[in-house]
């Protein structure tokens, strides 16, 4: 049997993945004084380069199309490389997102002028913590520039992640995007045992979690003889191997849903996010979302879709406890970044339930939601990189009064981004929240919607709690400052602000593209 593969529609991800090659070659061949421009002309080149071939196929009608409400879809609708690869309205989307996201956090790892010793990132990842061939590295002024590579490859997988039509090709796209993110969380310059434990505790829970997918993925390809999810939705209407297909389902929901981070696969979360170099848990808290939801909704909708009503009730529990979780203990944090990443844990039971609606709706409206925390949480975590002392990063509650004294304009921004995700009318927030709401009950899921307003009113709590300590106490004398950083830094932050606000004032364009992107293709 012949297969037949459009590169067109494949160029995206063809792109990245290639450019991930190209960048080992650039460390392997390119004299170290010229590595770091040449990495970045290829990383920012290759992700505008990804986004423009996708807004090409986004634009090519295809004669078989099917038409909603007497228009056509635009954009490619194809099954790719033997049914493996789905290009669809829905897929293109989140790829679209994906890329954007890559593009600014890419600026904010490449930024040299907030830390004096270089960048966020260790000189050399060999040196052991505290060694003296680390101070040698760092005074020599030595830069890691084998991130580039790494992030490329991760970006590759997460475009390949959200669109793959199959559980093999899925788990490929989790490894190849996964594995690099492992190795960059150890590679913080500042606190690196830290880091390393970070990570380690990151790669030993991810590793569980691939283990998971792949054994549910045996069980469905033992109750349905096929990985493919058309064919698996279609043989689970008519399989009596009822016990092995719920297993599956169950185990491969615990793969993805620790990649979301929902409770109770959500341990990782505070402790990545706070050793973790900050601007990696910036690209990681939006992309990585971003993409394991775009698969995750791929899965539940289309593959497991014909057994929604035996998945639901998991994942009802599933989403109200990660938005009380989430919510409660985000209020008893004292550390900014793990206050962020349990807000981050609520966050993900909001999306949730556009995963119980199971309606275009709630396809629809996780998309919007989707980029709206998106941008809303890098350019969150942009700024707190922002704040140091002496020792670096400020990360302490109590370090940031008075900060809106001493830097009025980021302080506004990012109480702004506070706003946003406490989903306060007039951001980003608001719209998403109430689009998701709305989808839920109108799948018959009010008694969660209830638990997400009492669970934003106490999200409300400690994001207000940072803006009263920003604007309404006084500073200490020996406090951190705003370190002013360079163009990078202040594009990427200024991306994030300028869609938390115009998809809160004006969201109609945006989502009038989620809806015409339809559904996913079967």
């Amino acid at each position: 049997m012949s297969v037949n593969i459009s590169y067109q529609a494949l160029a995206p991800i063809i792109i990245l993945l290639t450019s991930g090659v190209l960048s080992v070659l650039i460390e392997a061949l390119v004299p170290r004084s010229f590595r770091r421009p040449a990495q970045l002309v290829l990383v920012l080149g290759s992700i505008v380069l990804a986004f423009a071939y996708l807004v090409f196929n986004s634009t090519v009608v295809l004669a078989g199309d099917l038409l909603i409400n007497g228009g056509q879809i635009k954009g490619l609708r194809e099954i790719e490389a033997a049914g493996a690869i789905a290009v669809d309205g829905p897929g293109m989307v989140i790829q679209g997102i994906i890329l954007l996201i890559s593009f600014s956090a890419a600026l904010l790892l490449a930024e040299r002028q907030i830390d004096p010793q270089g960048d966020a990132f260790t000189a050399r990842a060999s040196a052991l913590p505290g060694s003296e061939d680390e101070r040698q590295f760092t005074a020599n002024g030595w830069m890691q520039t084998e991130i580039w590579p790494l992030y490329l490859f991760c970006v590759g997988g997460m475009l390949l992640f959200p669109v793959s039509n199959d559980f093999l090709i899925m788990f490929v796209a989790l490894e190849v995007f996964s594995l690099p993110l492992y190795l960059l969380a150890s590679m913080a310059r500042r606190r690196r045992l830290l880091s390393q434990e970070a990570a380690l505790k990151y790669f030993i829970l991810g590793s569980f979690s691939s283990a998971f997918f792949l054994f549910g993925a045996a069980l469905i390809y033992a109750a349905t003889s096929s990985v493919n999810f058309s064919v698996v939705s279609i043989a689970m209407e008519n399989s009596s191997q009822d016990g092995l297909i719920i297993s599956g389902i169950a185990m491969i929901a615990v793969g993805l849903l620790f990649k979301v981070g929902a409770v109770p696969f959500h341990q990782w979360v505070p402790d990545v996010y706070q050793g973790s170099p900050t601007p990696l848990v910036a690209f990681m808290s939006a992309a990585t979302k971003v993409a394991a939801f775009g698969a995750l909704l791929r899965v539940f909708y289309v593959a497991f879709g014909s057994m929604r009503w035996d998945w639901r009730p998991m994942m009802w529990v599933i989403a109200g406890l990660t938005m009380i979780i989430g919510s409660l203990l985000a209020v008893t944090q004292t550390d900014m970044k793990r206050m962020l990443a349990f807000s981050s844990v609520a966050h993900t039971g909001f999306l949730l339930l556009g995963v119980v609606a199971t309606s275009a709706a709630g396809l629809s409206s996780s998309l919007f939601y989707l980029i709206a925390y998106a941008f809303t949480s890098l350019g969150t975590f942009a700024i707190v990189g922002l704040v140091r002392d002496a020792s670096g990063e400020a990360t302490h509650l109590s370090q940031w009064a008075g900060l809106g004294k001493k830097s009025p304009w980021m302080a506004s921004i990012f109480a702004l981004f506070l706003l946003a995700l406490a989903g306060i009318p007039l951001t980003s927030g608001f719209t998403g929240k109430f689009a998701i709401f709305t989808a839920a009950v109108e799948g018959g899921a009010t008694p969660l919607v209830i638990i997400a307003v009492l669970a934003s009113a106490v999200a409300a709590f400690f994001y207000a709690r940072v803006i009263v300590l920003m604007f309404f106490t006084e500073p200490p004398t020996d406090g951190p400052a705003v370190v002013i950083p360079s163009g990078l830094t202040t594009v990427a932050i200024g991306i994030s602000a300028a869609f938390t606000l115009l998809l809160g004032i004006a969201p109609q364009p945006v989502l009038e593209l989620i809806i015409n992107a339809g559904l996913f293709i079967r």
